[in-house]
């Protein structure tokens, strides 16, 4: 079992950075890959960005390339995604989701809103 909790989420303007933590409790963090989505009002959850269990492969929505960077500490149990530049249309709850198949969880979710 592994429970998530992220954090870091807030109110910024445009143009601004914010960094999402996301901690897991239990000893098998280091065996699940560990990704971002996000939900906008209205909208389906869409995924933001991801990174496999060693950490050395990512991979990011197009819409995030370039300006988000998603990083894992393995000994901390915890994954990252620093954002920056952020747009008003990052406006949205961002969800830590962790991977072993056939075992997923997700987090409760953190907001961000980015003002224009």
């Amino acid at each position: 079992q592994v429970q998530l909790v992220e954090s870091g989420g807030g109110l910024v303007q445009a143009g601004g950075s914010l960094r999402l933590s996301c901690a897991a409790s239990g000893r098998t963090f280091s065996s699940h890959a560990m990704g971002w989505f996000r939900q906008a009002p209205g909208k389906e959850r869409e995924f933001v960005a991801a990174i496999s269990w060693s950490g050395g492969s990512t991979y990011y929505a197009d819409s995030v390339k370039g300006r988000f960077t998603i990083s894992r500490d393995n000994a901390k149990n915890t994954v990252y995604l620093q954002m920056n530049s952020l747009k008003v249309e990052d406006t949205a709850v961002y969800y830590c989701k962790a991977t072993n198949l056939p075992r997923i969880y997700w987090g409760q979710g953190t907001q961000v809103t980015v003002s224009s």
